[in-house]
């Protein structure tokens, strides 16, 4: 994703809301020069530092999105996966991302709008089920996610220039058969929507998915995510 927006070799780069380090080990390998993870959590810093052990060149801090512990124009790339939709104030996270960049350093964000969700359930598509099935689903999850318009103009307002906005399928999970999906999906790990519906909602749910299912095997779920980047003038 990072490569087709801006070359990334010897870069500074901070990873915000950086989670367990899985694409901030990425940037490295990559051929960064350093990169910094962030994120609020200390427990889940605290894997992050453990599977990054072997690379001198990333580094953890603890700290909000809302206020980067970090000088002005200190990175050569800001980087944020999957975590708009959860801050409560997005004007002024990128106006702290673009505080940090360095002049003619590249911001991108990548995070699922509605539209990105509610793609038609499919073998690929697993989340579609969700929206077809209990349409009630779209209302709340829209309510929480990024509107592609809304960011463009919000990137505007910090001195960014906007950059297309691109889509991108990634791989979420590869499950053996419908019964391993099932038993992924049952608890509700990872997808907060699914905590929208009662236990016999998702009953009906999973037993819609099994029946559309039960025939393919390997289930390699995908989700589509909208990737968009900016440069600072």
């Amino acid at each position: 994703m990072v490569k087709n927006i801006t070359d990334i070799q010897n870069k500074q780069i901070i990873d915000i809301g950086c989670g367990g380090g899985i694409y901030t080990k990425e940037l490295a390998l990559m051929g960064a020069k350093n990169v910094v993870g962030l994120d609020f959590s200390k427990e889940i810093l605290q894997a992050a530092k453990e599977n990054c052990s072997n690379f001198p060149n990333i580094s953890f801090i603890h700290g909000d999105a809302h206020n980067i512990p970090y000088p002005n124009e200190t990175f050569d790339i800001v980087i944020s996966r999957a975590v708009i939709h959860h801050l409560q104030d997005i004007p002024t996270f990128l106006c702290e991302a673009s505080r940090i960049l360095n002049k003619n350093g590249v911001l991108i964000l990548q995070d699922r709008t509605i539209e990105d969700c509610t793609v038609p359930g499919s073998p690929e598509h697993i989340r579609g089920y969700f929206f077809s099935i209990f349409p009630k689903l779209i209302e709340i999850e829209s309510k929480r996610r990024p509107k592609t318009n809304t960011i463009q103009k919000e990137l505007q307002k910090h001195s960014l220039h906007v950059l297309p906005t691109q889509t991108q399928w990634e791989v979420r999970k590869i499950h053996d058969s419908v019964e391993a999906l099932l038993q992924d999906l049952s608890p509700r790990t990872g997808r907060s929507i699914l905590y929208e519906l009662t236990d016999d909602e998702l009953s009906q749910l999973l037993q819609h998915i099994q029946t559309a299912l039960q025939n393919v095997s390997p289930i390699i779920e995908r989700d589509r995510w909208t990737i968009w980047s900016a440069m600072k003038l």
